[in-house]
């Protein structure tokens, strides 16, 4: 990349041809229409000397840079040729020695104040020593006939005086101006330099900022088109910048009706709108719950369109969702215990009683099913009892490594045998060929997979497929067990409260079976999650570490 200093150089060769070709051509110009003004034809001499000067320094163009005295070199050879110039214009009586400006300036232009001032004193030198060498020769002091016209009338002695010093000044007058000039440009540019890089540094840092926020950050014109969209607005979204920039900011995020109405609301109205909807990725990573906050983007000039940030709340969410079930389940907890001490014994002595008045009294077949209904709720109370218990403080038996595929298959066989099945149930086991070896308890998995199932059948009161499944899990070195049904579904607005006591959606059970699923894949450290469309059938998979450590 060329310097600075060669460019200067570069447009100074330009400038000398362009200049010089004008100037000479213009004075060859007036000696063929006035043949035989001048003693000698130099003009072609002089068109020679400038474009060998010009062509030397393209030559030399590329070393200047290293050896900075070739542009003296140039300098001081614009100054000869100007002498020349004047020589055969007349010397003294020349009205080109203004001429001289030209390269006093190009030296302050490329070589600052100092050029200008080295120029100068070389041009006053040669301006000085061609009028005294005009002066001698007429005092025939000089040989004259070769040097200057003899027929040319000087000025008296002291016009030359003075117009030589007058010139002198001037020369010196503009290298100092322009000099000055140059030196304050200079300067200038540095500091514009200096500038623009702190401005590149700044907007730089300002870019990293804003694509190093975690949020989404948008900002859009008053037509809610896109003009900017950060690193993070592409991380949660999935999409491009380049792909959402000029598009609506409605299609992108996918607001919902309210949500578009507020932004598009009252143009008057001030501070941040807080909205949380649910935004469904194109990258296959499924719905997502976003927090959006809108304001106005204010400039010096007014308001110049919006301002959006937005961040995926999906896990926090969750979190607040599981905190607020386990408060709940804690609380269920200890009622369940106080539930035990003083309903479960006193139940036990009654229906015990009632069994004995049963068989020793004589009854009448009304007081028969009386006794059989009291027997009957009373079981289904002990039942009830059992389940809080269950919930509350499941039974920890040794944890041995079993082969899951070996639970998953007896389940299946104890759920094809039960009275949950109906005509057209179909129950399938899904699981590896090889062994699915894993360390729990077995039989807290199995109670896994039976209230899942039981669920799963009641869902499909018409019949239908249930397939119970057993994976290994390779990012986490755990399992996978996963129960799906084909049956009702279980609308959106449910999924936060599923697994909360006594949710049960179904006439038979005690809406417990779902507690106590979570509450002992809660104790293995493992995760929930539910995949379920209205109508379209409900999948639920249960993801469990490679190595139980159970919660105590």
């Amino acid at each position: 990349m060329d310097s600075e200093l060669r460019k200067k150089v570069a447009r100074l060769i330009l400038i000398r041809a362009i200049i010089s070709t004008i100037l000479l051509g213009t004075a060859t110009f007036a000696q063929i229409a006035a043949p035989g003004s001048l003693p000698v034809d130099p003009f072609f001499i002089l068109i020679s000397l400038t474009f060998g000067l010009t062509i030397a320094g393209a030559i030399t163009l590329r070393f200047v840079e290293k050896n900075r005295w070739l542009v003296d070199v140039q300098l001081a050879g614009d100054a000869l040729i100007v002498s020349a110039f004047i020589y055969v214009t007349g010397g003294i009586t020349s009205y080109f020695a203004s001429l001289y400006v030209l390269p006093i300036v190009a030296a302050s232009t490329v070589q600052f104040r100092r050029g200008g001032l080295l120029v100068a004193a070389f041009s006053a030198l040669l301006y000085g020593g061609l009028v005294l060498a005009q002066y001698f020769a007429a005092s025939h002091l000089l040989p004259h006939g070769w040097l200057f016209d003899e027929d040319l009338a000087l000025p008296a002695r002291s016009f030359a005086r003075y117009t030589v010093a007058l010139n002198v000044f001037g020369f010196f007058a503009v290298a100092l101006l322009s000099g000055s000039l140059a030196n304050s440009l200079r300067s200038a540019g540095a500091r514009l330099e200096e500038a623009s890089s702190e401005i590149a540094d700044l907007q730089a840092l300002n870019q990293h900022v804003i694509d190093s926020l975690p949020s989404g950050l948008v900002t859009t014109d008053p037509a809610h088109r896109i003009l900017t969209f950060n690193r993070g607005a592409e991380i949660i979204t999935g999409l491009t910048a380049r792909a959402c920039v000029g598009r609506p900011i409605e299609e992108i995020l996918q607001f919902p009706a309210a949500v578009i109405e507020s932004v598009g609301g009252d143009p008057k109205s001030r501070g941040a709108r807080r909205h949380e909807f649910r935004y469904r990725t194109g990258d296959g990573r499924g719905d997502l719950e976003i927090g959006l906050t809108a304001t106005h983007l204010e400039t010096p000039r007014g308001r110049a369109g919006l301002l959006f940030t937005f961040q995926d709340v999906t896990n926090i969410r969750k979190l607040e969702r599981d905190s607020a079930i386990q408060q709940r389940l804690a609380a269920v907890g200890e009622m369940a215990a106080g539930i035990a001490h003083e309903i479960r014994n006193p139940l036990a002595s009654m229906s015990g009683s009632i069994q004995i008045l049963r068989h020793e009294l004589p009854l009448s077949s009304e007081q028969e099913q009386l006794m059989d209904i009291v027997l009957r709720e009373s079981e289904r109370l002990n039942t009830t009892i059992r389940s809080f218990l269950a919930y509350a403080r499941p039974q920890r038996f040794e944890i041995a490594r079993f082969d899951v595929r070996r639970a998953l298959n007896d389940t299946a066989l104890l759920l094809r045998n039960s009275s949950e099945v109906r005509d057209g149930h179909d129950i399938r086991v899904d699981v590896p060929a090889d062994e699915l070896w894993y360390e729990a308890d077995e039989g807290q998995i199995k109670q896994i997979v039976w209230n899942l199932a039981t669920n799963g059948l009641r869902a499909m009161p018409d019949g239908g497929r249930l397939c119970l499944a057993g994976a290994f899990e390779p990012s986490s070195d755990g399992v996978v067990l996963t129960v799906q049904d084909g049956g009702i579904g279980i609308p959106a607005d449910e999924l936060d409260s599923l697994f909360q006591p006594f949710h049960g959606t179904f006439a038979k059970g005690a809406g417990l079976g779902l507690a106590i699923v979570h509450r002992i894949v809660a104790d293995y450290n493992g995760e929930i999650q539910v995949s379920s469309q209205p109508g379209g059938g409900t999948t639920v998979s249960v993801r469990l570490p490679a190595r139980a450590v159970v919660n105590t």
